[in-house]
């Protein structure tokens, strides 16, 4: 019978094969093919957010439905389909995104159009599609739907977006129809989010700096007028300024934040001993998770979470400027579009929470009550992963092939 050594020496093993088989005949040990450390951070993110959603949201679920446990029961419940839906997206080469990202786009503006026409109305914003018992928020989708799209522009018109502004203003048309859609449900949140975005990317595309100029005051422009023709914008903004002036009106709900930050201290209440969640503070196991967990674990608890979701967006910045030093463009432009979606996105959240900012109905990525969220958000992870799978197996083979 044939020996193990002698029935390899037999057989053509794929490159990344022999390295795997490498440590059994004593040389150095394969290479990893996933990044270890942005999975691991993302699962923590999740695990973290799983206990203090279950904490922060007791008393709501037991005073509406009777069941202490039932957002915790679902957000468990979201957390498995979005790591399935993350482990089957773990699986769809990069080529078949830059391929369909036209039509992802024509996805997201078809949706966004139907949750204005059948969409469920939630506190006076109509920004859910129902489906039995699954409301699907459109918007989430609509971030990811348009940075692939603006990924795939940026590859097929790079020349043209640093040459002449007919290329650079495309894409703002786009996301013009897009945040005319989003504004009208009224979500202003999700349409900073955008325009954060689509600004880095074109940046990263090597646009010029007078068209980046403009870009930026005009969308700090158009904002500003939002808030100003918007008697509850204008609140939220004048509360920002000081919550104590209305501390049971308009600050109500930053007032009761911070009073959950101060209670937290350095080592916080411990875990299940806020206050704050017990009806003072409205949206407690959603846009203000951050708060309860202050007041139960402190700054310390928070510098964890916020050092949790910088490694993942360190991550995802240099996964997408290592996709562009390897002229992989689409890939760049989208893991770094990722990248600087999921910082934004967090620092608004944290931000609004501790009063630095103005209050927005923003979750924080991978902790936050939110089906849609979390899917998504899990989504884009899997996606920023298998970039990096992808040029680690690139990598794998061409060492390979220089050992033959």
């Amino acid at each position: 019978m044939a020996t193990l050594s002698q029935w390899r020496s037999n057989w053509t093993w794929p490159a990344w094969t022999q390295l795997l088989l490498a440590r059994t005949e004593g040389r150095p040990a394969a290479p990893s093919l996933y990044d270890g450390t942005l999975i691991t951070c993302a699962l923590a993110l999740m695990a973290t957010g799983l206990v203090m959603v279950m904490s922060a949201s007791i008393p709501e679920a037991q005073k509406i439905f009777g069941n202490p446990y039932h957002f915790a029961i679902r957000h468990a419940v979201f957390l498995c389909i979005a790591l399935a839906v993350a482990g089957a997206i773990l699986h769809v080469p990069m080529y078949r995104w830059q391929q369909g990202n036209s039509l992802l786009l024509l996805i997201a503006f078809v949706l966004l159009v139907a949750v204005l026409i059948i969409g469920k109305k939630v506190n006076g914003s109509t920004r859910w599609l129902a489906l039995g018992p699954i409301n699907i928020q459109v918007a989430e989708l609509a971030k990811l739907f348009f940075f692939s799209y603006l990924a795939g522009y940026l590859v097929r018109r790079h020349d043209e977006v640093r040459e002449n502004v007919k290329g650079f203003l495309k894409p703002l048309v786009v996301f013009f129809f897009l945040a005319c859609l989003l504004i009208m449900q009224p979500d202003l949140g999700t349409v900073v989010v955008m325009l954060v975005t689509t600004m880095g990317m074109l940046f990263l595309a090597g646009a010029k700096l007078w068209q980046f100029a403009a870009l930026v005051m005009t969308g700090v422009g158009a904002v500003v007028l939002l808030i100003m023709f918007s008697p509850y914008r204008l609140r939220r903004v004048t509360s920002f300024w000081d919550p104590w002036a209305d501390p049971f009106g308009s600050g109500y709900q930053l007032t009761q934040s911070l009073m959950a930050f101060g209670r937290g201290s350095w080592t916080g209440e411990g875990l299940g001993n806020s206050i704050q969640k017990l009806s003072y503070l409205p949206e407690a196991h959603t846009d203000f998770v951050i708060a309860i967990l202050a007041e139960e674990l402190g700054f310390i608890g928070v510098v964890g979470v916020v050092l949790l979701l910088s490694v993942i967006v360190f991550r995802g910045l240099l996964i997408g400027r290592e996709a562009l030093n390897n002229e992989r463009y689409f890939e760049g432009f989208l893991a770094s579009g990722i990248g600087i979606w999921l910082c934004f996105q967090g620092v608004v959240n944290i931000g609004a929470s501790a009063g630095l900012l103005p209050t927005k109905g923003l979750t924080l990525p991978l902790v936050s009550y939110g089906g849609s969220s979390m899917v998504i958000l899990s989504i884009a992870i899997a996606v920023l992963i298998r970039i990096d799978h992808e040029m680690r197996m690139a990598n794998v083979q061409a060492v390979g092939g220089r050992s033959k």
